[in-house]
């Protein structure tokens, strides 16, 4: 598979190699600007792919991932390289891998290490009530060590708590709704989208006013949630299934707690890489970011250089302090991790064309109440980076004229439209794995560790089911 890996990303990279027989004076922006819509074609074969081919072809699907990530992508970047000559392929490529992928999976890939090497050991077993209390607490977790974070800290210990369970799926569907999701939205270092906002001028406590919509939600998935545990549980004590207790009393201890600190580092790194930026000591004259120049109009800008050093130190040290018997507890690999690194390269690049045209219309599609800009942030953010997606609404949003509301360094927005984008894009990433970057994440741990997941289609199901229903409610309630 490691081969397979570096051939995929020797692939990709000859296609962003700078090329001096060709000069362009544009850069990744103007070049997508005329992007055609048949260049999202790609991305939505990906999408079907990431889809069907685990039904279809499991075993051919886990061992030729790589290619089909590599097929894809090179079928945007050459028609666009056609289009637009090859150094602004190589500079959109770059952007997309410089600015968006490298800093999502070093931050992905720290969490995963520091994570990792935390272990719950006791007699605690998942029983409905147990795993109620473990959701409700990694959900209100979510908001001030994100959803990443928190994803990363819970789902070994959830996991392992039901492990003498045979039917366990939906307990771990429920956990990517809850804490990989919709437990986010208080603060904007739950989820990436708030964070951007506080960068524009949203006040960082200002989210907190989420609490009732955030407290209602939770309190419904739960209580579902809670009626389809005990069903299930209860099928598994009539199949003769008993937690493995051996001794009486409540026993719990955690291993690897000095790791919190390391979490706490990775915490700071999100935060100053969303602060830095608007400091006039990291900016030009011109009051663009400063960095490294890497080609073209591509900059590795400083604060993200400091994000991805202080993430990187922070899973070396926690894997230089910890004693390896806890990953083995934890039944710690890289598999995961390497999944999640080589599908996102190619959503990533190939969803560009669509972000591009999400940025050119999103503007004239006539969304001017909160209702309208709930769902069609949140529909979008389900299938497309739910950052780039707030930007754009909020940016829409803050073009419609307001005169009364929250004043943010792109315009005034009303506080309700502001709910209403905010909630969109952290809610409904929970609507498929690859609507939120811990999503897919806790569906290959839970492969990893024997729990049948539901297929991308499923998983889908799942939340037309649970989740959309949810969100009607939240739009008659709060939207309207």
């Amino acid at each position: 598979m490691l081969k397979k890996i570096s051939v995929l990303t020797a692939a990709l990279l000859l296609c962003c190699v700078p090329v001096l027989a060709f000069n362009s004076t544009s850069g990744p922006a103007q070049a997508l600007a005329g992007t055609p819509w048949w260049l999202c074609v790609p991305f939505a074969g990906l999408l079907l792919s990431i889809a069907i081919l685990p039904l279809l072809l499991p075993r051919w699907w886990e061992e030729r991932q790589p290619w089909v990530v590599a097929f894809w992508s090179l079928l945007f970047l050459v028609p666009f390289a056609c289009l637009n000559g090859a150094a602004a392929a190589a500079e959109t490529a770059l952007e997309c891998m410089v600015n968006d992928y490298l800093t999502f999976i070093v931050l992905l890939f720290g969490l995963f290490c520091v994570a990792g090497n935390i272990t719950l050991d006791g007699d605690l077993a998942g029983s409905p009530r147990i795993n109620v209390a473990l959701l409700l607490f990694g959900t209100l977790l979510s908001s001030w060590v994100g959803t990443t974070g928190a994803s990363m800290l819970m789902v070994r210990p959830v996991i392992k708590m039901n492990a003498w369970r045979k039917h366990r799926r939906h307990i771990m569907v429920f956990f990517i709704f809850l804490i990989s999701n919709i437990g986010g939205c208080l603060t904007p270092i739950g989820d990436p989208p708030l964070l951007m906002g506080f960068a524009r001028g949203v006040p960082f406590f200002w989210s907190l006013r989420l609490l009732p919509i955030l407290a209602l939600n939770t309190a419904i998935l739960l209580f579902l949630f809670y009626r389809v545990d005990m069903a299930a549980y209860r099928k598994d004590i009539a199949q003769g299934m008993r937690p493995d207790i051996s001794r009486p009393g409540t026993q719990v201890h955690i291993r690897g707690l000095h790791n919190l600190l390391y979490l706490a580092m990775i915490v700071a790194a999100v935060i100053l890489s969303g602060t830095l930026p608007s400091l006039p000591l990291f900016q030009n004259a011109q009051g663009d970011v400063l960095g490294l120049p890497i080609f073209g109009q591509v900059v590795l800008t400083f604060p993200s250089m400091l994000e991805i050093a202080i993430i990187l130190l922070a899973a070396l040290l926690s894997f230089r302090t910890t004693d390896p018997g806890i990953r083995k507890s934890n039944h710690f690999t890289w598999g995961a991790i390497r999944e999640v690194a080589v599908l996102f390269v190619g959503i990533f690049l190939t969803m560009q064309p669509a972000l591009t045209l999400l940025k050119t219309y999103g503007g004239s599609l006539g969304l001017t109440t909160p209702f309208q800009m709930f769902w069609a942030a949140g529909a979008l953010s389900s299938f497309l980076d739910n950052t780039p997606t707030y930007l754009v609404f909020l940016t829409t949003a803050a073009a419609e004229g307001f005169t009364s509301g929250l004043s943010t360094s792109l315009g005034i927005v009303p506080a309700q439209m502001l709910m209403a984008i905010s909630c969109g894009a952290v809610f409904m990433g929970a609507n498929t794995y690859i609507g939120n970057a811990p999503n897919f994440m806790v569906k290959a741990i839970s492969d990893e560790n024997g729990i049948q997941m539901p297929s991308f289609f499923g998983y889908l199901l799942w939340s037309l089911a649970f989740l959309i229903p949810v969100f009607l409610l939240d739009s008659l309630l709060f939207f309207l």
